[in-house]
């Protein structure tokens, strides 16, 4: 008759991995015998270039969406759903990108991004489902919401001299709403530029807090990553000081969203996409003019925001309220006083 009860060792090792549940997500169960020799193995660079067709019993990977500096994003279809009844089981699957998934804390990387995402419940942000191990491929990822659209990247490409006001206006004012909500919830962005704008069938939605962080006492209990290493961030979106090394505030956040707007009003970038850092040293902030297809009461705020000294640039609510004030609010903005 074999004993069954667990030793004093397996109870220890069960106590470290409540404490470390992404970590030992990876290690193979002592009893459990390896399903393939991927999954007894550690991550090799061959293996994270491919995916299985089916993760975790339940999602069906369909095809390649799009990548950027840190992750990568399928669309996939969920079978579980699906053999329910749902009308629409597609869902989109997040994964770090390879040059990140062999990083010691990679999954705890992409789990922060998960933790800081569903921390916002807004119609702008984008609606995050789970965060997931699939252990015989020693893969972590978030599944969430399939947006339908077009990046804002993609629409300047379409829409190369710009949009004017009133199609420009349906786009900014979510976006700086979202911006603002974050803000107002502990959260900054860390990485706001066109590529992590969609505007999509359900309206405009934010996504992507990959280089986010949470304000002291905001989500107690998850990691303080430092993201430094990473050096992922886009230099033309990027605020001096977030260059420089200084710690992310919501400030950077405005250098970037303003960048985007001048951007979007104008067909052009306000620094012809240059290093924050190196358009300051060069004073490019001379040559500014007000983008073709922005009222005027809306660029002293939006010159504000775009500001190289973080103390100088408006809030997220500022420049919301500027860019979505009628001619009988006007007066009543502090810019004006």
């Amino acid at each position: 008759m074999t004993n069954d009860a667990p030793s004093v060792d397996d109870l220890r090792m069960n106590e470290e991995q409540d404490e470390k549940l992404t970590y030992f997500a990876f290690v193979q169960s002592l009893n459990a015998k390896p399903r393939t020799a991927v999954a007894a193995s550690a991550p090799t660079k061959a293996g994270l270039e491919a995916l299985p067709e089916l993760l975790a019993g339940r999602y069906r990977i369909e095809r390649l969406l799009g990548a950027g500096g840190m992750g990568v994003v399928y669309r996939a279809r969920d079978l579980l759903i699906e053999q329910f009844g749902a009308p629409d089981p597609y869902i989109a699957l997040k994964f770090l990108s390879e040059a990140f998934s062999e990083s010691p804390d990679a999954s705890a990387l992409l789990y922060s991004e998960f933790a800081l995402t569903r921390h916002l419940r807004h119609d702008n942000v984008v609606r995050l489902h789970s965060f997931e191990v699939d252990t015989e491929y020693q893969r972590a990822f978030i599944t969430m919401e399939l947006m339908r659209g077009l990046t804002l990247d993609r629409l300047l490409c379409e829409r190369p001299l710009g949009l004017p006001w009133n199609e420009l206006r349906g786009i900014v004012l979510p976006l700086l709403d979202a911006l603002a909500y974050a803000h107002a919830r502990g959260v900054t962005h860390g990485d706001m530029k066109p590529s992590n704008v969609m505007v999509s069938e359900e309206g405009v939605r934010v996504f992507d807090f990959g280089l986010g962080q949470a304000q002291e006492g905001v989500l107690r209990g998850l990691p303080r990553l430092s993201r430094d290493r990473f050096n992922a961030w886009t230099p033309g979106y990027a605020a001096p000081e977030t260059l420089e090394g200084q710690p992310l505030a919501t400030s950077a956040d405005l250098y970037g969203v303003a960048c985007v707007i001048y951007e979007l009003a104008g067909g052009k970038h306000p620094f012809r996409r240059l290093p924050s850092t190196q358009a300051r040293d060069e004073r490019l902030e001379r040559d500014l003019r007000a983008p073709a297809h922005l009222p005027k009461h809306c660029w002293p705020a939006l010159r504000s925001a775009l500001a190289f000294e973080a103390v100088e640039r408006t809030t997220a609510t500022q420049l919301r309220d500027a860019l979505g004030a009628t001619s009988t609010l006007r007066q009543r903005l502090r810019f004006w006083t």
